[in-house]
């Protein structure tokens, strides 16, 4: 595999890239895309974990240790790097895209486009990285059994999900094997289209949900809700661990050194436009499961008007965890490799997303919340399958993006096998992932592990 080599020969005819499909199935062949064997693992799940600690907050680990157990699925949103090992110890397609890197039903979601409009894409990149397209493909069907058995679904409800977003993938990678390049790029799902994958009945109720979200997370939302003015300024208020206050040395180093260094990162126009607002407050955060224990900063800036609030949330950024199974990342810092990716991925990105570095450590810098809205498997359970679809075909344009529709849709051929195959690996690796999750929680019970709420 060579997820980083010279780019495709655009040169090339439709039949030499179909031919490189089809021969991509003797590298790995669809009846082993849905193989797994605990016994061939070549890792222990809960040292790939703890391994991960070094990077992290020492005083945080054991929130992060907490959320991890409290599920199977908030286990499997936090062990991206257990799967990547998982995934890179079978053989693999060699066919290349930008992954996502944590391509589960949940980094699936909606936001502000830099029109305005409400967009429906892929919303994580902390793990993105060139690789075998399957590997997505994995982690996303996978990911829709977890988050069925979290919600008590039967398992054909399960099955039917895993089915309804491969086909919605593979169907949707045969029509951009036919497009243009230009109309790949510039093709998008708008909020209404995403309405239109649920049945009528259904979408009253879930148009609701997305605009009574969309009017409340904005920064002018998240400043009425998260602000209070203390000695006449604004201060982002405490809720630790959540969020908790940090001393003006600190804040200072942050705005003179990692924001200074983020602004020279960003498009002169849009450089322009952050240079009329003023750092307000800074506070770190804890936030959601997987990232518990990076360094993760909520910045709240002001307008010229002084009442006009932006905010920004600057996370840490380390390794992929692809990186120890492909090459290591071509960018000069992992904030540039996050936002790269994002920005090859996504249809539409943030106005003002950029990274910077600050005592040896990678940042990256996007707006806090920006109208977007991120389902909860409880809200997507009843209609799994008209999200998965929704998810499937979200995905094929990320992967057309980057890498190769006609060979990819060459690969997959008629579909019937390596969605069978996809399906079967789904329930495996679900198994395999109650089992890991019971190792976490075993090791907690036994103290052998620290754990604390937050």
């Amino acid at each position: 595999m060579s997820p980083e080599g010279p780019p495709h020969d655009l040169r090339a005819t439709g039949t030499e890239r179909k031919a490189e499909g089809k021969a991509a199935r003797k590298r790995a062949a669809h009846g082993t895309l849905g193989y797994w064997a605990e016994e061939e693992r070549g890792q222990d799940a809960l040292q790939a974990i703890l391994a991960q600690n070094q990077i992290r907050l020492p005083e945080l680990v054991p929130i992060r240790h907490q959320r991890m157990a409290a599920s199977p699925w908030n286990y499997y949103r936090g062990a991206a790097a257990v799967m990547a090992a998982d995934l890179a110890a079978r053989p693999d397609s060699g066919l290349i895209v930008q992954l996502c890197g944590d391509a589960h039903v949940l980094n699936f979601g909606l936001w502000a486009t830099p029109e305005r409009n409400l967009a429906f894409d892929l919303r994580d990149f902390d793990e993105t990285l060139p690789g075998p397209f399957e590997w997505d493909v994995k982690r996303f069907a996978a990911s829709l059994v977890v988050a069925a058995r979290e919600n008590r679904l039967r398992p054909a409800k399960a099955a039917a999900a895993v089915t309804a977003g491969v086909e919605a993938y593979r169907r949707q990678m045969r029509r951009y094997a036919r497009m243009p390049e230009l109309d790949i790029w510039y093709d998008s799902t708008h909020v209404d289209s995403l309405l239109g994958y649920f049945e009528p009945a259904d979408r009253g109720r879930v148009s609701v949900h997305i605009e009574r979200k969309r009017s409340r997370r904005t920064s002018r939302g998240a400043f009425a809700k998260l602000v209070a003015m203390a000695h006449g300024r604004p201060r982002i208020t405490e809720d630790p661990p959540v969020r908790v206050t940090i001393g003006d040395a600190e804040q200072a180093d942050l705005t003179d050194h990692l924001l200074a260094g983020y602004r020279l990162t960003l498009r002169d126009d849009r450089r322009s436009l952050f240079d009329r607002f003023t750092e307000a407050d800074v506070v770190r955060q804890v936030v959601g499961v997987g990232s518990v224990g990076m360094r993760v900063y909520l910045v709240l800036l002001e307008g010229r008007s002084g009442a006009d609030p932006l905010f920004l949330q600057v996370k840490q950024a380390g390794p992929s965890v692809y990186e120890p199974h492909t090459r290591p990342s071509r960018h000069g810092s992992h904030g540039e490799r996050v936002i790269s990716g994002k920005r090859l991925v996504q249809a539409a990105t943030d106005i003002f997303v950029g990274w910077g570095s600050l005592h040896g450590r990678d940042y990256y810098v996007r707006q806090f919340r920006d109208m977007k809205i991120i389902p909860t498997t409880d809200l997507i359970a009843p209609r799994l399958a008209e999200f998965a679809t929704a998810c499937g075909e979200t995905l094929a344009r990320a992967h057309a993006r980057t890498g190769d529709p006609v060979a990819i849709d060459a690969y997959i051929g008629k579909g019937r096998k390596f969605t069978a195959e996809m399906s079967r690996f789904a329930r495996a690796y679900a198994d395999q992932n109650e089992r890991d999750h019971a190792q976490l929680a075993r090791a907690i019970a036994a103290g052998a592990i620290e754990s604390r709420a937050g």
